[in-house]
């Protein structure tokens, strides 16, 4: 009975829910993954109670399988008895008890005070106006926690009289304050000195802080990554281990590292849910953790 109930179901999804194949096949092996560990315990789908379906869920995360397929494999028991349940074939859902898995959420990547260092150095080496522009990208990135976004769309005027910090225009249109220490005031300086070398040639003024000769007259984020990875690999590192994105998740980092309030944190990265920015703890955390595991005589093997 059970398999006649799986093809009503995969059919409702491909016509009515318009799902794609992949999801048909998928949801199909779930479902019969289910149905063949149901059947050594003598039930199937049309019989399983509800610790039953429990007890196979609970199996997947012993089994080895990652938060993400076992979540998958919830959703498509969850909505097969959905289903079941709307047609009238059973009085009850069995699976309404199994909860999502926690899936996490990764860390993002750091880069360590010395990594940065080495950035710039490798930044600025470039020859002339390329190593001022992307030594003040980089400075720039790193002290004010701004996202490339938003360092792409500074205007020239922002940053025109040297100012202390910029208010920034962030996600939903809030404004925040986004200060810039003596590094990167320095490094916006000499580049502000060469800028004209840059500009579209035969255009009208161009409004940007770092402007472009493409179409879009302004350097894009897609730009910016390639520079980095350029200096990256001069400095050494893997470029894959870094991004304009990665600078604004060490500047966070670095902050608490030296002891910031997490609130001030959330404030500087323009983050509405302080629980976004919490992930930079576990990221400071287990830093701090490292230090104390490789440099703590006791930690260390005679």
């Amino acid at each position: 009975m059970s398999e006649g109930w799986v093809d009503a179901f995969l059919e409702m999804m491909a016509v009515e829910r318009a799902a794609a194949r992949n999801t048909l096949t998928a949801y199909s092996k779930d479902l019969a993954d289910a149905a063949a560990w149901l059947k050594g315990r003598g039930r199937d789908l049309s019989t399983a109670s509800a610790e039953d379906i429990e007890a196979w869920f609970a199996g997947l995360g012993a089994a080895g399988l990652s938060p993400a397929t076992a979540a998958r494999r919830r959703s498509a028991i969850r909505q097969f008895y959905r289903f079941v349940l709307g047609e009238g074939w059973r009085a009850d859902d069995p699976s309404r008890r199994i909860e999502a898995p926690r899936q996490g959420r990764p860390l993002p990547k750091v880069l360590s005070r010395d990594e940065v260092d080495r950035l710039i150095a490798a930044a600025a080496a470039k020859d002339g106006g390329q190593g001022l522009r992307l030594a003040a990208l980089v400075e720039l990135t790193y002290a004010s926690g701004m996202r490339v976004s938003e360092v792409m769309g500074l205007p020239l005027t922002a940053l025109a009289r040297d100012p202390a910090y910029l208010i920034v225009k962030g996600k939903g249109g809030k404004e925040r304050l986004a200060p810039l220490n003596d590094a990167a005031r320095t490094a916006v300086k000499a580049w502000l000195g060469v800028r004209r070398d840059f500009l579209p040639r035969g255009g009208a003024a161009n409004p940007w802080l770092f402007p472009s000769r493409g179409k879009a007259g302004r350097l894009t984020p897609r730009r910016f990554s390639q520079l980095l990875e350029e200096a990256a690999v001069a400095a050494g590192m893997d470029p894959a281990k870094v991004s304009p994105h990665v600078l604004r998740h060490a500047f966070a980092t670095h902050l608490l590292e030296g002891g910031a309030d997490l609130r001030v944190v959330q404030t500087l990265l323009g983050h509405a849910d302080i629980a976004t920015t919490q992930i930079y703890t576990h990221v400071a955390g287990e830093r701090l953790a490292e230090v104390v595991r490789s440099k703590h005589p006791l930690s260390r093997k005679d």
